[in-house]
């Protein structure tokens, strides 16, 4: 990875730093056409309401673009110029408006509908698709902009279907029937009242240009100075156990200045962007006056002609400013399409394989085992280790030696570059994941509960797990005791997952849940780091009994936790630097006795 890079990656740890990347210059696909190609796919699938979305923005232009010719007549009835019933016009005018009313309500309302479903299909592909993609691109890739594409680009594509998309269609179709209109009815002023819709499209880009480049100025300090809050509020302590509120405030207070500074100049670009445009459309006004005045006396063209200019003249202008406006979005939301859809080309993790079918106890073997996150580099190197059936194996090491690592290739996390693992004598390679990690409960160092119930989580190994069953596991873990005491006890909603009680009660409930399982083979990375001695004591008690008559590899840096295991192996560099029982790798006084004596004596050898 080269230095860029690096500084990217660490960039985005910054608290502040994403919502500060949300709001820089509007995003562009790199292949806008392919993005385009992918989204017109999911409208293929809702052609019926792509239809009547369709036919309600040109039912509406059409209305829109009749409406001033009928009113253009009824003047010159008025005006004693025209013929014709007057209250048959108006009656046709009013009707002309109302259903281009009745046409932008539906319009709305298809639109909405149109891009729910079209979102609720995407949204559904693509969390799918996080569920099956392999945990080595979850590992290599940020959970932040992962939940970014699953949120904002995907609501993005949202907006943009259910209002700039409509508003595009309609614009386009509005300034061509318009245009052709104001020249049949008069092309001598069509081009006159060009002039100021030339002013309008200069001035629209100018100022827009300013509202753009201050906006997102303003927006990138707002997101720095939200950063700036989030550490104060999250570090409070540390701010304060080290005397650094002056400095912070000072922070606070430049970033608070230059926010208000940005935020002043948008604001005045953005409000003189209205008297501006109403401006040029009273200096189109009085052109089209003037000009459809001459013409009048001349004969060329009637007084209710000059009325639907005016009216013909803003209807024009708008819709060109609207086009300006969402242009960004479009681009936004193309860019976010492609992000997702780049997701959705992720290969899937192989679920391929025979089913693991486990008699009795498991036998695990390590045979010749070579491993590397990044080509060139092995982290398991020339591993081999035997754990008999039923068994407890314990994998000792300074951090980073690879003990985490074995337990990733047992359960297929990753795929191993060479050797074998075997189970059972079953290379399970030839297993299907599924299938395996059936067999295998583990139970991780930094514990993950789910929203739901304290009973929701403990069968979530075993969804076919009965109360008693839960009591049990519940009961060896030595969390029983702590669940009756809940205001609900088994029915107590987990908030945050599990924000609402202590680290060492989520990881009780972690053990119990493994317990519930009632695997074949028992995996325990650091499973007692959270709770104090006395509560570790009690656990390690139920694992005997839990682990009795059953294969299991634990992972620990507390010695205490493995000194009765069958076999203790001590890594380094991702191999087996030492192998046998607490008493004998204390004997030999090497790589473990350091390890113990470290720990225990409080000194180092």
């Amino acid at each position: 990875m080269d230095a860029d890079k690096q500084q990217k990656l660490e960039m985005r740890n910054i608290p502040g730093m994403r919502a500060r990347e949300r709001f820089t210059e509007v995003e562009h696909a790199q292949n806008a056409g392919a993005a385009v190609k992918r989204i017109a796919a999911y409208f293929a699938h809702e052609k019926g309401m792509v239809f009547c979305m369709l036919a309600a923005v040109i039912f509406g232009t059409l209305c829109g673009v009749y409406a001033p010719s009928i009113q253009s007549k009824a003047i010159d009835i008025i005006a004693g110029t025209g013929t014709g019933s007057l209250i048959r016009t108006l009656i046709l005018m009013l009707a002309a408006y109302l259903l281009y009313s009745g046409s932008q309500l539906l319009q709305g309302w298809f639109s909405a509908r149109l891009s729910q479903r079209i979102v609720k299909r995407m949204r559904e592909e693509l969390f799918g698709k996080i569920l099956d993609l392999p945990v080595r691109y979850l590992d290599t890739h940020s959970h932040g902009d992962v939940m970014s594409r699953m949120t904002n680009d995907v609501e993005n594509i949202s907006t943009t279907v259910s209002q700039s998309l409509p508003s595009l269609f309609s614009g386009i179709l509005t300034i061509a029937g318009t245009a052709a209109v104001m020249i049949w009815y008069c092309w001598q002023l069509a081009l006159l009242s060009c002039a100021t819709i030339i002013l309008t499209i200069v001035c629209t880009k100018v100022l827009s240009a300013k509202v753009r480049k201050f906006s997102r100025r303003r927006q990138m300090l707002l997101g720095q100075l939200n950063g700036t809050v989030e550490e104060m509020i999250s570090g409070y302590r540390t701010v304060v156990a080290y005397n650094h509120q002056d400095v912070t405030t000072e922070e606070f207070c430049d970033t608070s200045d230059a926010l208000t500074k940005a935020g002043i100049k948008t604001d005045v670009f953005s409000g003189v962007m209205g008297p501006v445009m109403n401006c040029i459309s009273n200096i189109g006004f009085v052109i089209i006056a003037a000009f459809g005045g001459y013409f009048s006396v001349h004969g060329l063209i009637s007084v209710g002609v000059i009325s639907a200019f005016i009216v013909y003249a803003k209807q024009f202008s708008r819709p060109i400013n609207e086009i300006a406006q969402i242009y960004g979005q479009l681009q936004t939301a193309v860019a976010g399409a492609e992000r997702v859809f780049s997701v959705l080309d992720e290969v899937n993790e192989d679920k391929a394989g025979e089913k693991l079918e486990i008699q009795g106890e498991a036998a695990v073997i390590f045979r010749n085992v070579q491993f590397s996150y990044v080509p060139g580099s092995p982290v398991i190197r020339d591993f081999n280790l035997t754990v008999p059936p039923g068994k407890k194996i314990a994998l000792v090491g300074a951090t980073g030696c690879g003990k985490t690592t074995v337990v990733n290739l047992l359960m297929r996390f990753y795929d191993i570059d060479s050797g074998e693992i075997l189970i059972n004598g079953e290379n399970i390679q030839d297993i299907s994941r599924d299938s395996l990690r059936h067999n295998i409960a583990i139970v991780l160092q930094d514990t993950v509960l789910f929203g739901g119930t304290i009973r929701d989580n403990l069968k979530y190994g075993n969804e076919n797990a009965d109360e008693v069953q839960l009591e049990r596991a519940a009961e060896m873990s030595r969390c029983s005791d702590m669940i009756q005491m809940l205001p609900q006890g088994y029915d107590t909603v987990l908030t945050g997952s599990g924000e609402n009680i202590s680290q060492g009660q989520r990881q009780l409930l972690a053990i119990a849940r493994a317990f519930a399982a009632d695997p074949k083979i028992l995996i325990l990375d650091e499973a007692t780091s959270n709770v104090d001695t006395r509560t570790e004591k009690a656990i390690q008690d139920a694992m005997h009994l839990v682990m009795e008559n059953r294969t299991s590899i634990i992972i620990a840096h507390r010695l205490s936790t493995i000194q009765d295991a069958d076999r203790i192996i001590v890594m380094d560099h991702g191999e087996i630097v030492e192998s046998g029982s607490h008493e004998e790798l204390l004997l030999q006084k090497g790589r473990y006795y350091e390890l113990y004596m470290t720990q225990y004596a409080g000194f180092a050898i």
